[in-house]
This record gives C-alpha cells, sequence and structure tokens, in this order.
C-alpha cells in the first residue's frame, strides 16, 4: 500500500512538474525580466505544487484511534489502530467519543453473518452507540453546536462507533442526559429505541396492560422493564436465578427464575410478549397470550400460522435510530424512570475481550469501551 501510495503522489508531482514547465514558456523572453524572474516563478509554483501534492496524501490527515476489522471472524479480528479521522458531510456532525456501547448486533455484524443484509463493506469500524461531545457540524446541522454532549444511535450500515471521534446526523441524535455519566448515556440509545419500538410502536402497549419480557436481565430487557413500567404497565420478566434482584429493581412486577420455572406456569393471558431469545421460547409464547395480544420478537419472525391459531398478532423487529424518540427516553431518564445497567467498563483497546463477554449471552444490562476520560464540569 506504501508503493502504491508514494507512486500516485509521483504521478501527480510529475504532472504538475509538466505543467509548471508549459507556463514558464508564456514567461516574457526579455534576458533581464527572465533573469529576474524565472528563478522567482519556479520556487512558487513548485512549491505550491509540493504543497498540495503532499496535503493530498492521506497521512497528512488527522490521525485518531479505532477500532478496526479488516476481515469477517471473530473478536480476534478487532484490531487497534491508527485511522483517519472522519470529516463530516453536509448534515452531520463530528462527535468526540467519551464512550461506545457493546451489543450482540456488534458481533453480527463483525462475524460477517448480516454483511449482505447491512451492506457492510470491509474494512469497518463497529459500534452503533455512542456519547460523547460535538466537536464540528456540517453546514446543514441546526439543532446542535460544538461543545454540546450528545448521545446517539448510528445507523448499523455506517457505524463507526469504537472511535475517538464518528459522524452522526440529527437523526441519530439527543442530548445527553444531565443525570447520567458518559459511560452510562452509552449504554442507552439503541436498546432504549429496540425497547421503545417493539413495545410502544409496534405493539402499542398501554396503561393498565400486562406484557411478559423474555431476556429482562439483558441489555433490550432491562430498558424494556422501565419503559413499560413508565407506560404503567404490568411486567412480567424471565431471567435466570443470579439476576432475580435486578429484575425487581428494575421494577418487574413479577420476576420468574427460567431455570426453576417454565414461564407459562405463571404468564396467563397477558397482553404483549417481547422475546429476544426465540426458538423454544418464542413456540412457548404464543399460547400464553390472550387473544388479540401481541407477540414482537427481535430475533425471529413470528409464525402466522401459530399466530392464527391462537388469534393473536405478532411481528419480527428491525430497530431504527429515532432522535424524537430517543429525546422522549431522555425524559424519563431526567426523571428518574430510566437508569441504565452497566456491568463492565473496558479500555477502547480491549474491545475484543468485550465482544468475547457479549458472546455468552448472560451480559447482565451493557458493556461500554471507555474511549476518553469524561470532561471535568
Amino acid at each position: 500500500m506504501e508503493r502504491v501510495r508514494r507512486s500516485r503522489m509521483g504521478l501527480r508531482y510529475d504532472r504538475a512538474r509538466q505543467q509548471i514547465l508549459a507556463r514558464l514558456d508564456t514567461v516574457p523572453r526579455h534576458p533581464c525580466l527572465m533573469y529576474l524572474f524565472r528563478p522567482l516563478l519556479i520556487l512558487g509554483l513548485f512549491g505550491y505544487v509540493a504543497a498540495v501534492t503532499f496535503a493530498a496524501s492521506p497521512d497528512s490527515a488527522p490521525k485518531m484511534k479505532a477500532i478496526v476489522v479488516h476481515a469477517y471472524g471473530g473478536p480476534e479480528v478487532l484490531k487497534y489502530e491508527d485511522v483517519p479521522r472522519p470529516e463530516p458531510k453536509a448534515d452531520q456532525m463530528l462527535v468526540k467519543v467519551i464512550a461506545a456501547a457493546v451489543n450482540p448486533v456488534d458481533g453480527m455484524i463483525r462475524s460477517g453473518k448480516f454483511a449482505n443484509y447491512f451492506h457492510t463493506t470491509l474494512p469497518l469500524t463497529p459500534g452503533y452507540d455512542i456519547a460523547g461531545i460535538v466537536e464540528k457540524t456540517g453546514p446543514k446541522i441546526t439543532k446542535f453546536k460544538p461543545g454540546d454532549a450528545v448521545y446517539a444511535y448510528i445507523g448499523l450500515r455506517d457505524g463507526g462507533g469504537y472511535a475517538e471521534f464518528a459522524v452522526a446526523t440529527e437523526e441519530e441524535t439527543s442530548l445527553k442526559p444531565k443525570a447520567l455519566t458518559f459511560e452510562q448515556s452509552a449504554a442507552v440509545p439503541l436498546v432504549a429505541m429496540t425497547a421503545w419500538q417493539a413495545l410502544i410502536d409496534t405493539a402499542k402497549l398501554s396503561a393498565g396492560q400486562t406484557v411478559l419480557i423474555h431476556g429482562g436481565s439483558g441489555g433490550v430487557g432491562s430498558m424494556a422493564i422501565q419503559i413499560a413500567k413508565a407506560h404503567r404497565a404490568k411486567v412480567l420478566a424471565t431471567a435466570s436465578t443470579a439476576n432475580q434482584d435486578l429484575l425487581k429493581q428494575l421494577g418487574a412486577d413479577v420476576a420468574i427464575d427460567y431455570k426453576k420455572t417454565k414461564f407459562e406456569e405463571v404468564a396467563k393471558d397477558v397482553d404483549v410478549v417481547l422475546d429476544s431469545v426465540g426458538e423454544d421460547t418464542l413456540v412457548r409464547s404464543y399460547g400464553v397470550v390472550k387473544k388479540g395480544g401481541f407477540i414482537v420478537s427481535l430475533v425471529a419472525q413470528p409464525d402466522q400460522a401459530q399466530l392464527d391459531a391462537h388469534g393473536i398478532r405478532g411481528a419480527g423487529l428491525d430497530a431504527h435510530p429515532d432522535a424524537k424518540e430517543l429525546a422522549d427516553v431522555t425524559k424519563l431518564i431526567e426523571e428518574k424512570k430510566i437508569v441504565p445497567v452497566v456491568s463492565a467498563v473496558l479500555p477502547l483497546s480491549e474491545a475484543a475481550k468485550a465482544h468475547e463477554q457479549a458472546a455468552t449471552g448472560h451480559t447482565r444490562g451493557k458493556i461500554v469501551l471507555k474511549v476518553a476520560d469524561e470532561p471535568k464540569s
């Protein structure tokens, strides 16, 4: 790559040199003028060309630390490298990242499992949850300014959160909750949008209804419990024995230990089921929903035959960034109705270790990568 880069620079320089020599032919041929001005013109033009040539070199662009994937695979493909800092487009802002969160989908994208679905290309920098400070804004950005503390759910196609700087649009971003640290804030956007869009937008959960949340101690589940309670619903949630206390702390009305009790023995005639497990858990969930109720799955498309047989409705969910909904979540956080669960904070350079932990499927809440120190207030 270095040889190719230098070759391209040489070609640019040669072309510029030829242009200069051609321009020199237009200089007046009077001996005195030639003697006085030709050397100055040569020095000036060659200096200009050198500046332009080397300014076009990638090595001259501001650098940053980032996690880069050059080949799809396991956590070991996450490389900590120096890369060019991104430049925001007209509708983007450059954010100095203080913290970025790790989600299960990060590992799926890293592995290449959903490369075609998300249209990802290599090399790529993962990371879709960030919290940081606005560094620079494009001309079309009107809601934010440099110095603003923000958090964002960056679209899965672009990513870029595992880095010292990332770009985001206004449609992905909200002001950071004042009640949270940057590390806590980074743990919110993607899981909050997923839970909100599943329960509120898709299933239309309302006050007085009952919802069964599978995987209540995970990132989405822990957020879903709190969002459902904020909307005055009754919440039943499942988790392992070790996480029963957490379910109650989050506000679950009924905590179900799936290692000791079949959830269908406790959950009866619920209005909504939020499934983040799939397979047998989804199959057994059809029977606990009352007629006219709703199943939302984050990992599979509900079986239409089963839905019809039980007289219920259902849908899979692909969450997306939504700044307005993120702002609504921010209000609930400021009202102390939502508190993110962060189980571990690791430095950015240990992203591979964070992915190994996330791959176990037993992470309590979220794992967060520390990119920079929290700014002093």
